[in-house]
């Protein structure tokens, strides 16, 4: 099992990925400078991780879809390996075209940090398969910019669609229709403003993160 994580002049929980991953599901994991041209060969994940990629200068997540990597990672997309964009990760998934929306500034204009409680809306993707009938998650978010935000034919899309994977209990950011994660159309890529990474052990006081990154190698 083989994952690549994305690192991009800014992102400060690309370790806290690697880490989260290995000790989920003891998968090797490399780090891949924004800069790279090519990817690591058979990968079964690529991670976006969370951070502020360059300072979130002109739109969060706006530069760093122009990163050389990025080009590998629509490919591989393409191709059907999973994507998870996480946080900023999901900011620069939206930027490149991979899921659609934006991720606007929160309602209430302030950073928010804590943990929040997550429904599993569609426990059939090959991100939430492991949670079984599990059907709540907790995750922390950490972001000035998680509002989701797509015009209602796309949420309606999305919604019917099965699309929409997480969903807040308690909406922190004002995002549409309280969406916390979805997936493309295709169904390999993930992105989602909690943090799993924050949430792969009991002492962080949450293990459901790494239920979503043991599902994923378990669909490989």
């Amino acid at each position: 099992m083989k994952a690549a994580v994305v690192v991009f002049p800014g992102s400060n929980c690309d370790r806290d990925c690697k880490v989260a991953i290995e000790r989920s599901a003891g998968a090797r994991v490399e780090m891949v400078w924004h800069q790279e041209t090519a990817l690591p060969d058979d990968l079964d994940l690529i991670v976006l991780p969370g951070g502020f990629s360059y300072g979130d200068y002109l739109r969060c997540g706006a530069m760093a879809a122009q990163s050389p990597v990025m080009k590998e990672v629509v490919a591989a997309a393409d191709k059907g390996v999973a994507v998870v964009g996480i946080c900023n990760g999901f900011q620069v998934l939206t930027e490149v075209g991979l899921l659609p929306g934006a991720l606007l500034r929160n309602a209430g204009l302030k950073y928010v940090c804590k943990p929040v409680g997550l429904d599993i809306v569609n426990g059939q993707t090959r991100f939430t398969a492991g949670y079984g009938e599990q059907r709540e998650a907790v995750m922390t978010v950490g972001n000035g910019e998680g509002n989701y935000f797509a015009d209602e034919e796309t949420l309606d899309r999305l919604e019917g669609e099965g699309q929409v994977v997480f969903r807040y209990q308690e909406n922190p950011n004002g995002s549409a229709r309280a969406i916390a994660g979805i997936v493309n159309k295709g169904g390999n890529v993930l992105g989602l403003m909690p943090h799993p990474d924050r949430a792969f052990d009991p002492d962080l006081g949450s293990e459901d993160g790494a239920v979503l990154f043991r599902s994923i190698f378990q669909s490989a």
